[in-house]
């Protein structure tokens, strides 16, 4: 199958470049460069530098002839969506009825869109939360996603296009950006390897659902080949509080220092923890790789990357 993979130089869109092709899948990367990194664009891939607004992404279609989309790309960061709400929709949202557009016109089978399982659900007294909750983002981000599944069902019923929607909890591993905001286990990582502080926000009990980069690769892969409609959560249904992942990551990373606590951010959910028991059922799909073996290949990825991708800068108050 040929596939278009956006934010295939990304850190998750990487992982999954990796799957496909292993599965013997023809994969054509598009990324716009402003995240991802072009070293992370798989070997066997072609590759378009491309903006999604780009007035050659029907071009790229038309020259490509895809059998399916994956949609990665996307602006990540909840701070930025709430400090600029007009430019993350515009790329969240614009972006993404753009390719579902070209993907229309182009007679593509099978879309495939990250979503958010943290973002969209927002604060809820379902846990772990299935996908039958209500949505109530609390973010531009969340609210973006939100949108763009809803695109997605639109598009589904006026075209018949084929969908899923994953709703991704918190994605950790190799490759993942240390000089994010969401990326705490990288963030500890190369921190604590370089002997530089790493702080925990607030009291650090507030937990998260933390999913391993290959296992979502999987999820991707199994639902490309699915025919399966909807939104499907991917997480594991553990919750971890970030004391104890800063704890785990000490540990391997061979560091004797103390917990060091900021206060907490502003809206920040106190707990998220997603139920994959749909895409269990629909798709044969469940996280593998249990947090002691992810944590420690990410820390190991750490270790032996260069010191300049080790040491994220300190950023001013």
């Amino acid at each position: 199958m040929k596939v278009i993979l956006t934010g295939g130089a990304g850190f998750i869109g990487s992982h999954i470049a990796d799957r496909l092709l292993a599965d013997g899948h023809d994969v054509v990367v598009v990324d716009d460069l402003s995240t991802g990194h072009i070293e992370q664009v798989a070997a066997k891939a072609r590759f378009y530098q491309m903006e999604l607004g780009s007035p050659w992404l029907d071009e790229m279609f038309r020259i490509e002839r895809p059998d399916a989309v994956i949609h990665q790309a996307a602006q990540a960061s909840v701070r930025k969506s709430v400090q600029d709400p007009v430019f993350d929709a515009s790329v969240n949202v614009l972006g993404t009825v753009a390719l579902l557009r070209a993907s229309v016109r182009h007679q593509v089978r099978r879309f495939l869109f990250a979503s958010t399982g943290g973002a969209i659900y927002g604060d809820t007294d379902q846990t772990p939360t299935s996908e039958d909750a209500p949505a109530l983002p609390v973010s531009p981000y969340g609210a973006a996603k939100l949108a763009s599944e809803v695109y997605l069902r639109t598009f589904h019923a006026l075209h018949g296009l084929s969908f899923a929607a994953l709703r991704y909890a918190n994605v950790y591993g190799p490759r993942q950006d240390p000089h994010g905001e969401a990326g705490v286990v990288a963030i500890f990582s190369q921190r604590l390897l370089a002997d530089e502080p790493a702080r925990i926000n607030g009291d650090g009990k507030q937990t998260r659902d933390f999913v391993y980069a290959g296992d979502v690769a999987d999820a991707n892969a199994r639902a490309l080949t699915s025919e399966a409609v909807g939104s499907f959560n991917v997480g594991t249904g553990v919750e971890t509080d970030i004391n104890q992942i800063f704890g785990i990551v000490r540990r391997m990373a061979g560091s004797d220092q103390q917990e060091l606590h900021d206060p907490p951010l502003a809206g920040e959910q106190r707990r998220s923890v997603v139920d994959p028991s749909k895409i269990g059922k629909v798709m044969g799909w469940k996280a593998r790789t249990n947090l002691e073996e992810g944590l420690r290949e990410t820390v190991r990825f750490f270790r032996e990357a260069p010191a300049a991708k080790r040491v994220a800068p300190v950023q001013p108050a």
